[in-house]
């Protein structure tokens, strides 16, 4: 008879979503980023924060293969992406998702539209299927009444929860959000991250670029700060003018 496993090892933690060593990254001609060393854990709600033009877009991209590191190791989802090749950057961002301040939305297209767009072009095919996941992730961010909605009919906040829909059709294991509030006014933007909370609590995890100090303090997590192209992990959100 086998022994039964053991508190510790039932408890061992799943491996990190992402490990970056020594990033850099040159853009222009310019370093942007020096020096990078980041684990971001299976479970984590992490919030990047910093100054305009601090390299938090430029960091984020790298995630998702949009940039490619000048130095230092990257591994994402169990994709090294030092060495990806093209054809393989579809697979990784299956298994990620992006969400855009600007919401990145098809404008001829309805709520639902966009939605399953995202889904045919990443493999989806089986019609009752498609049906079924639209349905869940209408379900989960509050957007059902308004499936055959254009984007100019929706609100801000509207458009980025039909943004945060589509981000999660594929189920991903890391969301990545780039200053997903930015647009709306605080209160749209603290209904936006009661959102992303409840994402994470279903098992995501959570990145979110932003420069809201105060969403930090209504909603801890772990912080992240960017300043002068290197990376430093923050106890407490820093003052507003910082």
């Amino acid at each position: 008879m086998n022994p039964e496993p053991s508190a510790t090892a039932a408890a061992t933690p799943p491996p990190p979503i992402a490990t970056l060593q020594g990033v850099g990254l040159d853009y222009h001609g310019k370093s942007v980023l020096e020096g990078i060393d980041l684990t971001l854990g299976a479970t984590d709600f992490t919030y990047l924060i910093g100054r305009t033009g601090a390299g938090k877009s430029s960091l984020l991209r790298l995630l998702y293969a949009d940039l490619k590191p000048t130095r230092g190791t990257l591994t994402v989802a169990g994709h090294d992406l030092t060495r990806i090749a093209p054809t393989q950057v579809p697979y990784l961002r299956r298994r990620l998702g992006i969400v855009f301040q600007n919401f990145e939305l098809l404008p001829d297209r309805t709520v639902g539209e966009n939605i399953t767009f995202a889904m045919k072009a990443t493999g989806w095919a089986d019609r009752r299927k498609i049906k079924g996941r639209l349905s869940e992730v209408l379900m989960l961010t509050g957007l059902t009444g308004k499936i055959g909605h254009l984007p100019h009919q929706l609100s801000g906040g509207e458009q980025q929860r039909t943004a945060i829909a589509r981000a999660l059709v594929n189920q991903p294991q890391l969301l990545i959000a780039d200053e997903p509030t930015g647009n709306l006014d605080p209160e749209v933007g603290a209904h936006i991250l009661e959102i992303l909370r409840q994402i994470h609590r279903t098992g995501t995890a959570i990145l979110m670029a932003t420069h809201n100090y105060e969403l930090l303090r209504r909603y801890p997590g772990r912080m992240l700060r960017l300043k002068d192209g290197q990376l430093h992990e923050l106890d407490a959100p820093p003052p507003a003018t910082a």
